[in-house]
């Protein structure tokens, strides 16, 4: 049996990438993985608690090690936010299928995620939500094949949005 190509959700936090990820992956009958679970699994701990007892930078390593060994193909995959700060990690990604990001405004962003602060995203100290958004879109447009703007869509409207985009799984 041929290996199944797998689709990896990249964007920022509050973007919808574990929520669509287990849409998509009924959907065309893929197995699904979050590597913020994968991370939490491999060290015991919550992404705030890592970051806590050591620092984003930290948190970033570890995850890049996560992805970068990570041997999923016929899988949806949803990343951390800060999964495209590991170029080997991004390009074991790239290498296991297509690479989507679901692009949402700041404001979208901001109407949707809370916690902010105690959410376990890795960024610098003091850094606002603002600079970090702006820091990563030039990541997540680098490395994406597939953009979908999700802004003010339900999750069903950005799964059909995303399943009209995706290239045939043949």
């Amino acid at each position: 049996m041929k290996k199944r190509k797998s689709i990896v959700l990249i964007g920022m936090p509050g973007a919808g990438k574990s929520t669509l990820g287990i849409l998509l992956a009924k959907e065309l009958a893929l197995d699904f993985v979050d590597t913020d679970v994968l991370i939490q699994t491999r060290e015991g701990k919550t992404l705030q608690e890592i970051m806590a007892e050591s620092d984003y930078l930290n948190l970033r390593a570890i995850e890049g090690e996560v992805i970068a060994a990570a041997r999923l193909p016929g899988h949806v995959i949803a990343t951390g936010g800060s999964a495209v700060y590991s170029q080997e990690g991004m390009a074991n990604l790239k290498e296991l299928g297509t690479i989507v990001f679901l692009e949402c405004s700041a404001e979208e962003l901001r109407r949707r995620i809370h916690n902010y602060e105690s959410r376990g995203i890795a960024k610098a100290p003091g850094q606002t939500f603002e600079a970090l958004f702006a820091e990563r879109q030039a990541l997540y447009r680098e490395y994406a094949d597939i953009t979908v703007d999700c802004d003010g869509l339900t999750m069903q409207q950005a799964l059909d949005r995303l399943l009209n985009q995706l290239p045939s799984q043949a």
